[in-house]
């Protein structure tokens, strides 16, 4: 090849990474950073992108990945094996966990790919470059050999790799992902293929990070079946976003994806303590991961073992030194006061006049008073609310007699829920006070930068992430309660084990009752300004400690 055909290639792949930002598949610091391997390994990439012609844009992002991975060495390859993805399956904490830690990663330097379901349901318009490949591969499943289709994209700069089972095919072909009486078989199903998909295509992920009870299973197929086909150098990760749902099923459900229930039902393993005629799926997944990973923003180590474990405490205590407690992040790129265009004006902790002008804008969008020194407080209420509404109308009503505003927006699809916070707007009627009874995007980055308070039904909120969100934005996050007159009761946890999050908002903002949050603001003001001012200037994205503490565990297992 001589040298004219060199940079020819070497230009055609400097364009498609043009055409990459250009439609939203690569961030522009991720372009810079591939334009720099292009660079700098010319005739290596040379070699490699010969037929770029032939192939799609996704393709060639991958592969760049892939060269990319190879030529640093120094980076983690981690396959995430999950049900669920932001935002093209969201259905609870792991969507925006998955594709919030899985940019950060490979912001970082390492290389990040998804394995998903293809569900029938699932919002395929935010896949780039979606393919099906040309080939049928099989997978064990009650006894037999099955084949699946595997379709491939990328989602906000991941690669993801879609399953879809043909003779099962109803298995994820569903108006729902979940809620059904067979979820167990279905997800068996799912994880017993990623697996065999990554045997087939000849993979050799460092990390496999399993999600929940659905894909818990993961990790007695791995060290049982899997682990010598090729996949000596991998290890598990297992992160736990829901100790509560844990998936208890007969023992001899387990062998339709190949395993052996008399060597598993053991108390060891996956026999449930309670329940000891029954096999628990989550169980399984803690006793069979390298390390295991529990999301929690608000709970130290110790305080989940023993008092949020439900009846898994045996065996979280037994495996406690492989168990780490990680914090939910957020999308800083896109919640910044400082650059957030939906602002009518910006602002920092170092310049704080937009705020005020945004206290203006939401007070005049709403329709109230139009004051900045009036105390505004915004509150997002979901189905996960577990508020008791008439404390909450007692709240609010001898709040806003000292002229404090109020304005309430519910999340997601409208239920009985919102019926009873309807019932609740009548029982209020405040000049002060405003429902809106929809989830608006941009009205919520208005609510937050004009709040002095946002109510929150819980400082751990693993899927809006308000709490983290109202810090960034110079509001103070204050929970509600349901057993005391004054709003929170918080307590800090003092366990040395708990996340820098957890101790920062434990003790800024936790110990507060909503009264006592107002009394400080209007009795000790320069107090208050502090606390807002220094938790402006925290990093609780998913760059941060999040990302932090599983590049540890990582880490930690890669060397085992």
């Amino acid at each position: 090849m001589d040298g004219k055909d060199q940079a020819s290639i070497c230009w055609q792949l400097l364009l498609r990474i043009d055409s990459m930002v250009l439609t939203g598949m690569i961030s522009s610091e991720e372009a810079s950073k591939m334009r720099r391997l292009v660079m700098d390994h010319k005739v290596s990439i040379v070699d490699a992108f010969t037929d770029i012609l032939q192939k799609k844009d996704a393709e060639v992002l991958a592969e760049l990945r892939q060269f990319s991975y190879r030529s640093k060495k120094s980076g983690f390859h981690i396959v995430h094996i999950c049900t669920e993805m932001a935002p093209i399956a969201s259905f609870g904490a792991v969507a925006s966990f998955v594709t919030g830690l899985s940019q950060a990663l490979q912001r970082k330097g390492h290389l990040v790919e998804v394995i998903l379901p293809k569900y029938g349901s699932m919002n395929l318009n935010e896949v780039q470059g979606l393919r099906e490949i040309e080939v049928e591969y099989y997978s064990y499943f009650n006894g037999q050999l099955h084949g699946n289709k595997i379709w491939t994209g990328v989602v906000r700069g991941i690669g993801v790799t879609f399953i879809q089972p043909l003779y099962y095919s109803s298995f994820f072909n569903r108006e729902k992902a979940h809620g059904y009486s067979d979820d167990f078989e279905r997800f068996m199903y799912f994880s017993r293929a990623s697996l065999d998909y990554i045997v087939k295509s000849g993979k050799k992920p460092d990390v496999l990070h399993i999600h929940n009870w659905q894909t818990a299973l993961i990790g007695p197929l791995f060290w049982d079946i899997f682990v010598q086909q090729g996949l000596e150098g991998s290890r598990i990760l297992f992160t736990c976003h829901d100790i509560y749902a844990q998936s208890l099923v007969q023992p001899e459900k387990i062998a339709l994806c190949g395993l052996d229930p008399a060597r598993l039902h053991r108390p060891d393993r996956l026999q449930d303590s309670s329940n000891t005629h029954l096999a628990n799926t989550m169980k399984g997944g803690i006793v069979y991961s390298n390390k295991v990973v529990i999301m929690s923003s608000t709970h130290s180590k110790g305080r989940i073992i023993h008092s949020l474990s439900h009846g898994l405490e045996t065996t979280l205590n037994m495996h406690k030194e492989k168990l780490l407690v990680a914090p939910y992040g957020f999308d800083s790129s896109a919640w910044d006061p400082q650059k957030d265009k939906i602002l009518p004006e910006n602002y920092s902790a170092d310049d704080m006049k937009g705020k005020a002008v945004c206290k203006i804008a939401l007070q005049k969008k709403l329709g109230l008073a139009e004051n900045s020194s009036f105390i505004t407080v915004g509150c997002f209420l979901s189905d996960l609310s577990d508020v008791d509404t008439e404390n909450l109308r007692e709240i609010v009503q001898n709040a806003t007699k000292m002229g404090v505003q109020f304005i309430f927006m519910t999340t997601g699809e409208v239920t009985s829920r919102h019926k009873e916070l309807e019932s609740l707007q009548v029982k209020i009627e405040d000049e002060n006070v405003r429902f809106i009874n929809r989830y608006d995007e941009t009205l919520s980055h208005l609510i937050f930068g004009g709040s002095d308070i946002i109510l929150c039904y819980s400082l751990h909120d693993p899927i809006l992430q308000v709490p983290m969100k109202a810090m960034r934005y110079g509001a103070a996050p204050i929970a509600i309660t349901t057993n005391n007159n004054n709003g929170l009761r918080h307590f800090p946890d003092h366990d040395y084990e708990t996340t820098k999050l957890a101790m920062f908002i434990n003790s800024t903002f936790g110990y507060l009752s909503f009264s006592q949050a107002l009394d400080e603001i209007n009795n000790n003001p320069s107090e208050w300004n502090h606390k807002v001012l220094d938790a402006m200037t925290k990093d609780f994205s998913w760059d941060a400690e999040c990302c932090d503490i599983h590049i540890s565990a990582y880490t930690a297992i890669n060397s085992l």
